[in-house]
């Protein structure tokens, strides 16, 4: 199994208890009022490696997104909608407030709750260039300090049971699936530097290093990068600063002339270097830790994106069909899913949370191709659906009752693609209200599957799309509608979105989740989340302008017991039967005879 159900061990709050108090010590000694502690790690990673998983150690907080502040008799845990019945659930309420960020900000919560003239310190590996100069400015008209100190606290408790950095061997992306060599990349990227008049670009990203490189590595879970820094000179080769233990021979020949590896500890020499030299080095803000920058003079670093950002994000036609036919195979697996838990629950067979999460991955395990899952599988029955990103562990582990709902949003890293699909299934006869509410989420993931949409849109100008039908019942959910997907990279990709903070412009080549949903607390959730694919604009026979649209790469059954057909309009009936048709087509011969009977009843027109 690629993910552990382990639940917190006995005495979790006592420990947490005596974590916080022992770092109140800490503040004390070393006259500090509070201490930050985010969950990223020095690359601003969504998953992190078991040694930078600092917050969890701290709060109890498994979520991949989040961040603590601890004084010396207050305590705050923020975090965004999608983790605060989560957070509520992992984090003692005697030891820490639960703030929903951005609605409560970590500033205007320190304005209100530390006294003027404090100081909050930070581990500057840890906090962006961006996020320190915005703490500041807004900390400074009560005098509070944002002060960066050497070490990490949380490091010096953790002390000799923190686990050691990871050194996984780096592995080769081939040509046929990247379909543009690292030399030409690398090329590209050095000719935009110097036209910029840059002589070097820091990459932090360890998404953007793998995709410049046509590497691939394991050193966190479910997302196969690489942990490193990159200093990419406009000529020359490129220095990536990671273990020398990951190289292998297969490695450096792919490297050789091109890329230089460094050990981690010669990052900051090299930064001193440029630095005396008066070399021009940019750097993105919003990515880059401000360890880095301190040690860069601000007349010679410019702000940029990462370059690598938006190349990255518009997939070469290699990494399409390559995508395409990940989905065909994991399609595949999750019919066979589908039409195993069908039988299961009619035969009266036991299924629990766990039990679906180890047979998904068994399946696509089956494939032969799978390299590990995209996240931790959120299998989540009734009121644990209701909770956005759900983990389930052996002790909140829930059987699949009749009358309830089943939420299960999981998905595969293999070497040509990354996937991720939700699929909410009734268990048993559902109740009208699910069906309304699982009929006006479907409506809002039909209306961003069809859509057409002009040059220059945006993920912002989309979402409000799969929001209406929501809306007009009074309904709404609390996280974005899409998010990008890389390709064998991290399941969750920038700049492209489908959000209320979605200000890139949506380009064709990029791949984006569409993914309403709507969740009632203590019930259920609901989620359909399908992968979709920009297509090349072209102007409709109908109009004079050229449009863009959206291709769905993602092949299963939507539960049609699930959908009110009343509710539907022709257009939408229409798009679900075309759809449900091309699964069965599609998938239908990857199948064996059994799942494909049950494939073509679940794929009926209504």
């Amino acid at each position: 199994m690629f993910q552990n159900f382990d639940a917190p061990a006995d005495g979790a709050q006592s420990l947490h208890s005596e974590r916080i108090s022992q770092l109140r010590d800490l503040l004390v000694a070393r006259k500090i009022d509070a201490y930050l502690v985010p969950r990223a790690d020095a690359h601003q990673g969504e998953y992190v490696a078991p040694c930078d998983e600092r917050l969890n150690w701290l709060t109890g907080f498994s979520g991949s997104a989040g961040q603590a502040l601890i004084g010396r008799s207050e305590a705050a845990l923020f975090v965004d909608g999608r983790y605060t019945l989560q957070a509520a659930n992992q984090v003692p309420g005697s030891l820490f407030e639960i703030v929903e960020s951005p609605t409560t900000s970590l500033d205007t919560w320190v304005k209100a709750n530390l006294k003027r003239g404090s100081v909050i310190a930070f581990d500057p590996m840890l906090v962006t260039l961006q996020q320190f100069e915005k703490s500041s400015r807004a900390l400074a008209e009560l005098e509070i300090m944002f002060k960066p100190i050497a070490g990490n606290l949380i490091d010096k408790l953790w002390g000799e049971a923190r686990p050691t950095p990871p050194t996984n061997p780096i592995v080769v992306q081939p040509l046929k699936y990247a379909g543009l060599s690292a030399a030409k990349k690398v090329a590209k990227l050095q000719a935009d530097l110097d036209a910029s008049g840059d002589d070097a670009v820091i990459l932090t990203q360890p998404d953007s290093i793998c995709w410049l490189l046509n590497i691939r590595g394991s050193d966190v879970a479910h997302n196969p990068v690489v942990l490193a820094f990159a200093l990419v000179p406009k000529v020359g080769p490129v220095e990536v600063f990671t273990s020398p233990e990951k190289m292998t021979p297969a490695v450096s020949r792919h490297l050789d002339g091109l890329a230089v590896l460094r050990e981690p500890a010669a990052f900051e020499a090299r930064l001193k270097e440029l630095n005396q030299r008066g070399t021009t080095v940019s750097v993105d803000p919003g990515k880059t830790p401000f360890w880095v920058t301190r040690r860069l003079s601000k007349a010679n670093t410019p702000h940029r994106t990462d370059p690598c950002l938006l190349p990255k994000a518009i997939k070469t036609p290699a990494e399409i069909d390559g995508c395409r036919a990940a989905h065909l195979r994991d399609g595949a697996a999750m019919a066979r899913f589908l039409a195993w838990l069908d039988r299961a629950i009619e035969a009266g067979e036991p299924v629990d949370e766990i039990g679906a999460a180890q047979k998904i991955e068994a399946l696509r395990a089956e494939t032969g191709q799978l390299k590990d899952i995209s996240f931790d599988t959120i299998s989540g029955s009734g009121p644990n659906g209701a909770i956005v990103h759900y983990r389930v562990t052996e002790t909140s582990n829930r059987r699949l009752r009749k009358g309830e709902l089943f939420l299960l949003d999981s998905g595969g890293q293999y070497p040509d693609g990354t996937t991720d699909i939700t699929r909410t299934i009734a268990i048993g006869q559902p109740t009208k209200t699910m069906v309304r509410h699982a009929t006006l989420v479907l409506k809002g993931h039909i209306e961003i599957a069809r859509v057409r949409f002009p040059v220059g849109t945006r993920g912002i100008d989309l979402d409000p799309l799969a929001r209406n039908a929501l809306w007009q019942f009074g309904l709404d959910y609390g996280h974005g509608t899409g998010h990008g997907v890389g390709s064998y990279l991290s399941v969750h990709e920038g700049p492209q979105s489908i959000s209320r903070r979605g200000l890139q412009e949506i380009k064709p080549g990029m791949i984006i989740s569409n993914e309403p949903g709507y969740y009632k607390t203590g019930a259920y959730g609901i989620r359909i989340e399908n992968l979709v694919l920009v297509q090349d604009p072209e102007t409709p026979s109908t109009g004079d302008r050229p449009m863009m649209s959206f291709e769905t790469l993602t092949l299963a059954p939507i539960d049609t017991r699930l959908i009110d057909p009343t509710l539907l309009t022709d257009f939408e009936r229409d798009w679900l039967n075309a759809y449900h048709a091309r699964v069965a087509r599609e998938i239908g011969p990857e199948v064996d005879p059994t799942t494909r009977r049950w494939l073509k009843a679940a794929c009926q027109k209504i």
